[in-house]
């Protein structure tokens, strides 16, 4: 009896979270639909909403950033360097900066490298070759770098969408 209103109770206070959350991706995804940064910055594989109005909320004037590799390092999400006597030597990626869109732009990646197989765009290809290469994870990071890039991109101009071939 006592298990059976413990269970009630949890259920009760999930079924009220599961509303909050979708409560805010509503809002989210309003703000997202009245912005058109936000929805220029979601035509990218991988960045849908909750990126976007993430980049677009976190990065105040695009322009403070030189080009789009110094914004993926303000990300965290380019190669330390370790250079001495001219030689270069690139490691892992820096984990230094906005932890939270970093992580959203990794998991976004993520998505993309699983169903890259699908599509025959010259950035698929690249993604299937990469992960046959290098693995998963280092590909999905490697795609959240190149898609921070374009963002940056994005941010600064007006350009258009980046499209994707479905495979025959």
């Amino acid at each position: 009896n006592m298990t059976r209103e413990l269970f009630f109770e949890l259920t009760t206070e999930f079924r009220q979270l599961d509303a909050r959350i979708n409560e805010y991706d509503n809002k989210i995804e309003q703000i997202h639909k009245a912005h058109p940064v936000a929805q220029r910055l979601a035509t990218i594989p991988g960045v849908g909403p909750l990126i976007a109005t993430a980049i677009v909320a976190a990065v105040g004037d695009p322009h403070s950033f030189k080009n789009g590799r110094e914004f993926a390092a303000w990300l965290g999400l380019v190669p330390r360097q370790n250079s001495t006597g001219g030689k270069t030597k690139l490691g892992g990626i820096t984990k230094r900066g906005n932890v939270y869109i970093r992580k959203l732009l990794v998991h976004g990646a993520r998505s993309v490298v699983m169903y890259s197989g699908r599509y025959e765009d010259k950035k698929s290809l690249w993604i299937q070759k990469l992960r046959i290469r290098r693995g998963m994870n280092r590909t999905a990071v490697a795609n959240a770098n190149k898609n921070a890039r374009i963002l940056w991109a994005l941010l600064v101009s007006d350009t258009a969408v980046y499209e994707r071939k479905l495979a025959a």
